[in-house]
């Protein structure tokens, strides 16, 4: 078969989405004063040079040198750039910024892995059973998917960088602000289903989205709105971070020893309350969802007398329907659009709460999906049945430990790809930048 036809219809596509997601981080970069790519805005992570290298490397190290096993060309920065920062024992990274290569020679890195990979895949098909990580583009679906994680990664470091180290974006402006609504609804006893099945229809999936399993749920009231600036607000000026019995041990030797009296996206200045946006320093926005880390979330909670819904709560209440089959996303099985949700890079920054009616639940649920990430008070552990990848086996499997939580939903960095029902993702309690939002539940009485 001639080499431009070894590429079918399906794997074209993929392809073509990776070099469209390849587009978009290196757009990301664009926001970083070249001054300040060696700025380290969380200090638990990599400097942002790091990342400049990462996406390339990660692709080299599965595809190029993996899978269709072509000699390197850069053995030092395959191994430099392969792997990121989890500080579970709280550890810092201490190296310096001479400890880097420059800005250039990592750019010249990146052209040659994307011109090795491209040309190299555009002579092998995705049908040959020698590659069956190739198979039906699977291969490049863990690529893309990566990639457009990350994505989200930097735009949540990117936040923390002083805003003078920025080059400021447009954006599209918020939807009007919702009439005021709030309450909780309840949501009837159901089963909720998790994961999703293995070679079931071939779809994408992480080793963590599987397999299916179907959970029982006891009926339970959740929150129509997310916990909003303002509530979160009334919960610190009530004396929330003092009061140790709303605490877990090891969240208030974290607040206590860290000095932590508020959201780390805000900032005060005076007597008054602002927000650290992503080009901006605004007044605080009331009616945004507040974003905090599960610790906060978890006593803001348990000072209104309830709790982060369980993952199967949020489930059910998100996917669920009253007297019908459970749906592909909160709104039904149309595919993500604008109207929907604050995704898909729609915005830096949150929207008010509810300001995408259309894309509330057959329950009446508000931004389950999209607007930030959700805290749940589940554990991240593997589904039954669950595999590791073989090819990247610590993906999910060295995040069993216990120190980690799942989110689901989405924020506006999330591409909607990741918005599937079955998507997992997982972070500490004691971490406060990603984009994350939370709401209550209760027992039904």
């Amino acid at each position: 078969m001639p080499a431009q036809q070894t590429l079918m219809e399906g794997d074209r596509t993929i392809a073509a989405s990776l070099a469209e997601a390849r587009a978009l981080t290196d757009e990301l970069f664009s926001v970083v004063r070249p001054d300040s790519i060696y700025e380290r805005p969380i200090p638990e992570r990599h400097r942002l040079l790091f990342y400049l290298g990462h996406l390339e490397a990660f692709d080299w190290n599965l595809l190029g040198r993996n899978i269709l096993e072509i000699d390197s060309f850069q053995k030092e920065f395959d191994r430099l750039f392969a792997f990121g920062i989890d500080p579970v024992g709280g550890g810092l990274p201490d190296d310096q910024p001479s400890d880097w290569p420059s800005i250039q020679q990592v750019r010249g890195y990146n052209q040659r892995v994307r011109e090795t990979l491209d040309a190299a895949l555009e002579k092998v098909s995705f049908r040959d059973s020698a590659l069956p990580l190739l198979r039906d583009g699977y291969a490049l679906h863990v690529a893309l998917e990566h990639r457009l994680m990350h994505a989200e990664t930097l735009a949540y470091m990117l936040h923390q960088l002083p805003l003078e180290s920025k080059l400021r974006q447009k954006q599209a402006s918020p939807p009007s602000p919702p009439p005021a609504a709030s309450g909780m609804v309840k949501i009837p006893a159901g089963v909720a289903t998790l994961g999703m099945a293995r070679n079931g229809n071939g779809a994408f999936g992480w080793d963590n989205e599987f397999e299916t399993q179907e959970v029982a749920v006891a009926e339970f009231a959740i929150d129509v709105h997310n916990v909003t600036n303002r509530q979160f607000l009334e919960f610190m000026r009530a004396g929330g971070y003092e009061d140790r019995s709303l605490w877990s041990d090891s969240d208030w030797v974290w607040k206590s020893g860290h000095g932590i009296d508020h959201p780390t996206f805000w900032a005060r200045r005076g007597d008054q309350w602002f927000c650290r946006a992503m080009f901006e320093e605004i007044p605080l926005p009331l009616d945004w969802p507040v974003y905090a880390s599960h610790a906060e979330a978890s006593a803001y909670a348990r000072s209104k007398g309830k709790a982060l819904p369980t993952e199967v709560q949020f489930h059910l209440a998100a996917f669920g329907t009253p007297n019908g089959p459970e749906r592909d996303y909160p709104w039904g099985n149309e595919p993500p659009q604008p109207h929907l949700g604050n995704f898909n890079f729609q915005r830096w920054d949150p929207a008010p709460a509810g300001a995408f009616p259309a894309g509330s639940s057959a329950f009446g649920v508000a931004d389950l999906v999209g607007n930030g990430w959700e805290w749940t008070s589940t554990v991240f552990a593997p589904l039954p049945g669950f595999r590791a990848f073989p090819f990247y086996p610590g993906y999910s499997a060295d995040f069993f430990d216990g120190k980690h939580y799942v989110m689901k939903g989405g924020s506006a960095r999330t591409a909607d790809a990741l918005l599937r029902r079955s998507f997992r993702n997982w972070f500490q309690p004691h971490y406060p930048y990603v984009f994350a939002k939370f709401r209550c539940v209760s027992s039904a009485s």
